[in-house]
């Protein structure tokens, strides 16, 4: 799958990414693949997806004809609340996962950062915002506990995400680099 994260410490925000993808054992690492890029740009907030290798064009053609506004978690909510419909209805998304989940699944998770903070959102359009960091995809323990051990102790955000996706990258199969960072500074009321 993958490894993303993201981070926020003092007025510094960061989201990374690894760049493999695998198709069940085959692995399609970066120096074989033309857009291994796994953060979308978006209106000043940048969007690391997970999940099936499909989501990413579907997300950049949706995002294209369709502005997010990600300005908050209610925001984030709306935003992806309004795509699900467009992603079953034009790109023939495929909503069951169990039986017995109480939504429609979007089938896709996604990191955002961006002025306002960082944020998670999953499957069945569950908002997140994170105070510290967060890691996402199949190497997110990893990430989780290489970032949890050294947050207290560095004061920048982009290193605190580096060691994360490094340490996806050391343990987990499905994750390799070079990973792809992306940082921006917090907006502060004034």
């Amino acid at each position: 799958m993958t490894t993303l994260v993201v981070v926020r410490k003092n007025d510094e925000v960061v989201v990374a990414a690894d760049s493999l993808t695998t198709f069940g054992d085959t692995k399609l690492a970066a120096p074989y693949d033309q857009s291994y890029e796994k953060i979308l740009c978006h209106r000043g907030s940048y969007i690391a997806l997970c999940g099936s290798a499909a989501h990413q064009l579907v997300f950049e053609s949706l995002l294209a004809q369709n502005p997010l506004d990600l300005s908050s978690k209610a925001a984030i909510f709306e935003s992806f609340r309004k795509l699900h419909p467009l992603l079953k209805d034009l790109h023939f998304l495929n909503p069951k996962e169990e039986e017995d989940d109480p939504y429609e699944s979007s089938q896709m998770t996604a990191l955002i950062a961006n002025e306002r903070g960082i944020f998670g959102v999953y499957s069945m359009r569950e908002v997140f915002e994170y105070t510290r960091f967060w890691a996402a995809g199949s190497g997110r323990d990893y990430a989780l506990g290489a970032m949890n051990a050294v947050y207290p102790h560095i004061d920048s955000a982009e290193t605190i995400a580096r060691l994360g996706i490094d340490a996806g990258a050391a343990f987990d199969k499905n994750t390799a680099l070079p990973l792809t960072l992306y940082k921006t500074r917090l907006h502060t009321s004034e």
